[in-house]
C-alpha cells in the first residue's frame, strides 16, 4: 500500500475518531433539532443563502464519512427550507456525499479486494457491466439497505463513477421527497421510524425490484413467445445434438459420449474443423519448414557448411498435407463412432429448440450445442473482389510460391504467415492499419517482433490502410494510405499474391437462428450468457461461434461447460471461467501470454510492479544461439501473486505453462523460485524471473543484520 493511501486511511480514522470523541451524533437527533429549531429558523430567515451553503457542506461531510444522522438532516431540510428547496439541496448534497464515499472506498479498498478475490471480482464485474445500473437503482429505492453499505459495495466493483452518481440521484429522489415532506411536519414526528409505515416500506421494495423484475419478465415473455411456435416432445431421440465438428464440437461430443448420453454430431464439411484442416495444424507445419529454412541460412554461424540448399515449395505444401493426414484419425468419424457418437455429415438447421433437421431427417433432442466455428473476414476494399485473394482457409491450396506476397493484417495469423513465407523465399509486405503489430500485446512485445521481421527483410507497414486494388498492365497493385496523410497521398505496392488476414467472423449461416429469435452480436457471434446459454436455456454455443476468444484451446475449454450444462444443468450449472486463459503466437521468437498485460492493468487502474528477466542471459538460449527475448511478470506491489505474464523468446508457448499452472492454483513467484529446474533448459528463465522479483524485495534491514552477524562471527 502506498504512502498516500496510508495517510488517507489515518486521516479518515482521525476524523471518525474526532467525531466520536466530540459526540457529533448528539447534534444530529430530532430532540436536539427541536430544542434549537427556533434559533436555526431565525438564522435561515436572516441569510438563506449562507444557511443553505452551510447545511449543504455539512450534509456532504455526513454522507461522505458515513456519519449516522443523514435521515434526521433530511427532515431538518424540510423543516428549515420547505419541500421544494429542501428536496433540491438534499438531493444534490446526498449524491455528492455518496459519490465521495464511493470514491474514497474505491481508492482505499478496491485494488486489495480484486487482488484477494480475483475470480469472484471478475464474475461480479461482468454482472455489473451488464446490469450495474439496474442493481444500484434497485438498492437505492429500498430504504432497508443502509446507503453507506451500498456506497462501499459499489465502490469495490468496476461501475463507472458517473453512472453511480446519476443513478444514485435518481434512485434516492423518491425517498428524499418523502423525508423532506415529513420534515415540514416535524413537530408530529417522534422518530425516523414513524415516517415509513409497513405499507410504504413494502411499496418501496416493490418499486425497487420492479426494474429487475420487468427485465426478467420481458426475457421470459420473449422466450415463451418464441417457444409458443414449437411443441416440446414428450420423448426425445437423443440427449444432445452438437452442430460442428471442430475443437468445440468434438470435445462436447466426447464428454457427452463419455457420460453415456446419446449424442449426435453433425458436420457439413470436414471433421476436425478449422484447427486441423486450415488453422493450427497446417500453419504450424508450414512454420516448422520455414524455421528449418532459416536454420539453413544460419548454418555458417553454427559451424556448418550447407551446399545447394533450397526451398521446394510444392514439397513443403505436400508435407503440410501429410501432417494433416497423419493427425486426421484423431478427429475422424471412425474414432468418434467407436466412442459412441452418432456422426452425420450434412448441413444442420435448427428447426426448433428441441429439434434439428439434417439430410431430410429431423432429430428431436433435449439440448443443442452450436459449435460451427468461424471463417475469414473479407473487408470491402474496392478492387479486391476483382482479383484472386487468399485467406487462412484457402492458402493451403497454393501450389507455387509467390515471389511477392502482400499480407493484410498484423495480427497473429498475418504475422505468422509473413515470417513463414519470407523465410521460404517470398518477398513479403505486411500492411497493418493499427500503429503496431499484435495490438493486443504490450508495445515492447510488438517492437520485438517488428524488429525481427525487419531484420529478416519483411517490409512492415504499420499505420497503413489498403484503400483500393487494381490490375494495370498485367501488374497487381494496391494503394495504401498512412495515418495522418492527406487524401490522395498514397503508396503504391506491386504484388503477385495477396493474403487477407484481418480477422474472422462467426459462421451461423443457414442454421435458422433468425427463425428462433436467437440473437447474434455485431461481430456475428451468438449471444450467450455466463453459462453459454442462448435465449433458450437448452440451446448453447461455444468456440469461435460464441467468442470472445478465437483459440482452439479456448473452444475446448468452453466445450466442457457446454457439455456439463447441457446434460446436467438441471442439477447444477457451471459458469464459464476465463480467468487463467493463455495463448501463444508462433512467430520466431514466439510470443505467449497469460493474465493481464501491462496495457490492460493500466486500463483497469490496477497498481502493479514489473519484473523482467532477459533471455539473452540464459545459458541454454546462448548455447542454442537463440539468446533474445524476455520474461515479463506483473505482480501487485510488494506481493508475489502473479497478475499476468508475457514471454517473448524461444518456445515461449511451452514456457508459459508453468505460470498458467501457478496462477490457476494460487501459487506465487516464491513457489516457482523454490522449484528445482533442470540445467541447462529454457524453463530456467521462469525461475530466474522469480529470482529477479525476490532480489528486488529483499529487506535491506535483514541484509544489514546478516552483514553484522557475519562480521561478528569472524571475530
Amino acid at each position: 500500500m502506498n504512502r498516500t493511501r496510508i495517510i488517507l486511511i489515518f486521516l479518515v480514522i482521525a476524523l471518525i475518531a474526532a467525531g466520536a470523541w466530540l459526540d457529533i451524533g448528539q447534534y444530529l437527533t430530532l430532540e436536539e433539532f427541536r430544542a434549537r429549531q427556533d434559533a436555526l429558523q431565525a438564522l435561515v430567515d436572516q441569510n438563506l443563502s449562507a444557511a443553505v451553503l452551510v447545511y449543504f457542506l455539512v450534509y456532504i461531510a455526513v454522507a461522505a464519512l458515513n456519519i449516522p444522522g443523514a435521515a434526521v438532516m433530511t427532515l431538518v431540510a424540510g423543516a428549515l427550507f420547505g419541500l421544494l428547496l429542501g428536496t433540491v439541496v438534499v438531493s444534490f448534497a446526498s449524491t455528492i456525499g455518496a459519490t465521495l464515499a464511493f470514491l474514497l472506498s474505491r481508492y482505499l479498498l478496491r485494488d486489495y479486494v480484486e487482488r484477494r478475490f480475483s475470480r469472484a471480482a471478475e464474475r461480479i464485474n461482468n454482472g455489473i457491466k451488464q446490469e450495474g445500473a439496474y442493481y444500484l437503482f434497485t438498492l437505492r429505492l429500498v430504504p432497508l439497505f443502509p446507503f453507506f453499505v451500498i456506497n462501499m459495495a459499489m465502490a469495490l466493483t468496476r461501475l463507472k463513477t458517473a453512472t453511480f452518481a446519476w443513478v444514485s440521484q435518481v434512485g434516492m429522489l423518491a425517498g428524499t421527497v418523502i423525508y423532506v415532506n415529513a420534515g415540514t411536519q416535524i413537530s408530529r414526528i417522534e422518530s425516523t421510524a414513524d415516517i415509513l409505515s409497513p405499507g410504504l416500506l413494502g411499496s418501496f421494495i416493490l418499486l425497487g425490484i420492479f426494474p429487475l423484475l420487468a427485465k426478467k419478465t420481458m426475457r421470459i415473455i420473449t422466450m415463451r413467445r418464441h417457444r409458443k411456435k414449437f411443441k416440446k416432445p414428450k420423448r426425445f431421440d437423443v440427449n444432445l445434438v452438437v452442430i460442428g465438428a471442430g475443437s468445440a464440437g468434438l470435445v462436447t461430443a466426447y464428454i457427452a459420449a463419455a457420460s453415456k448420453a446419446k449424442v449426435v454430431l453433425i458436420e457439413k464439411n470436414r471433421m476436425g474443423g478449422d484447427c486441423l484442416n486450415t488453422g493450427c495444424v497446417p500453419s504450424k507445419a508450414l512454420i516448422r519448414s520455414a524455421r528449418i529454412a532459416s536454420y539453413i541460412k544460419r548454418a555458417e554461424s553454427f559451424g556448418l557448411t550447407v551446399d545447394n540448399a533450397g526451398v521446394d515449395f510444392p514439397k513443403v505444401m505436400r508435407r503440410v498435407r501429410d501432417v494433416i493426414e497423419t493427425i486426421e484419425p484423431h478427429d475422424s468419424v471412425e474414432r468418434y463412432t467407436n466412442l459412441g457418437v452418432d456422426c452425420i455429415q450434412g448441413a444442420a438447421v435448427i428447426a426448433s429448440p428441441y429439434s434439428v433437421s439434417v439430410n431430410n431427417q429431423t432429430i428431436s433432442t433435449r439440448s443443442i450445442v452450436i459449435a460451427t466455428g468461424g471463417g475469414p473476414l473479407i473487408p470491402k476494399i474496392p478492387g479486391l473482389d476483382n482479383m484472386t485473394s487468399w485467406t487462412s482457409d484457402t492458402i493451403w491450396n497454393m501450389s507455387a510460391r509467390p515471389e511477392r506476397l502482400l499480407i493484410l493484417g498484423g495480427g497473429p495469423i498475418g504475422c505468422e504467415m509473413a515470417q513463414a513465407f519470407q523465410r521460404l523465399g517470398s518477398a513479403v509486405t505486411l500492411v497493418e492499419m493499427a500503429p503496431r503489430l499484435l495490438i493486443r500485446e504490450d508495445p515492447e512485445v510488438s517492437e520485438a517482433i517488428a524488429a525481427r521481421f525487419i531484420e529478416e527483410g519483411i517490409n512492415v507497414l504499420t499505420n497503413h490502410t489498403a484503400t483500393n486494388f487494381e490490375t494495370r498492365d498485367n501488374r497487381r497493385l494496391v494503394h495504401c494510405s498512412s495515418a495522418g496523410e492527406a487524401d490522395g497521398n498514397t503508396m503504391e505496392i506491386e504484388f503477385d499474391e495477396v493474403l487477407v488476414a484481418v480477422g474472422r467472423r462467426a459462421d451461423t449461416k443457414s442454421l435458422g437462428l433468425e427463425n428462433l429469435g436467437i440473437e447474434t452480436k455485431p461481430n456475428g457471434t451468438v449471444a450467450v450468457n455466463e453459462y453459454l446459454q442462448t435465449a433458450y436455456p437448452n440451446v448453447f454455443a461455444c468456440g469461435d461461434v460464441a467468442g470472445p476468444y478465437q483459440l482452439t484451446h479456448a473452444a475446448a475449454h468452453q466445450a466442457w461447460y457446454c457439455a456439463m450444462n447441457a446434460l446436467f444443468g438441471s442439477v447444477r450449472k457451471f459458469r464459464a471461467d476465463y480467468s487463467v486463459l493463455p495463448w501463444a503466437i508462433f512467430t520466431d521468437p514466439e510470443v505467449a501470454r497469460v493474465g493481464l498485460s501491462e496495457e490492460e492493468a493500466k486500463a483497469q487502474g490496477l497498481e502493479y510492479e514489473i519484473t523482467r528477466y532477459g533471455i539473452d542471459d540464459l545459458d541454454r538460449a546462448i548455447a542454442d544461439s537463440e539468446a533474445s527475448g524476455f520474461v515479463k511478470v506483473l505482480t501487485p506491489p510488494g506481493r508475489d501473486k502473479i497478475l499476468g505474464v508475457s514471454i517473448v523468446g524461444p518456445h515461449a508457448g511451452d514456457l508459459i505453462a508453468e505460470f498458467v499452472s501457478a496462477m490457476r492454483n494460487g501459487l506465487g513467484l516464491k513457489k516457482i523460485l523454490n522449484t528445482i529446474h533442470i540445467y541447462p533448459t529454457l524453463a530456467e528463465a521462469n525461475r530466474f524471473a522469480a529470482g529477479e522479483w525476490r532480489k528486488a524485495h529483499l529487506s535491506e534491514r535483514l541484509i544489514d543484520i546478516a552483514r553484522r552477524y557475519h562480521q561478528w562471527m569472524r571475530g
